[in-house]
């Protein structure tokens, strides 16, 4: 099966769950990644829930805080 993870083509061999997606992906900082599926975003919990269908595009997002000098 296809999908795209942050832009990237990515196959995998069986369906899988965002959260077995991080760790395939190896995405930095699972616990404080945001996630989109298909341009919706995913709660954190409903990871082990939200299975990846062929085609699906998936965006790891990471948001970072900051302020002005």
């Amino acid at each position: 099966m296809k999908i795209k993870v942050n832009g990237e083509e990515l196959v995998l061999e069986q369906p899988v769950n965002i959260k077995e997606l991080l760790v395939i992906a190896k995405a930095e900082q699972p616990d404080y990644v945001t996630v989109q599926k298909n341009d919706e975003f995913i709660d954190h919990d409903k990871f082990e829930d939200t299975l990846v269908h062929e085609g699906d595009t998936i965006e790891f997002l990471y948001f970072m805080g900051g302020g002005s000098r």
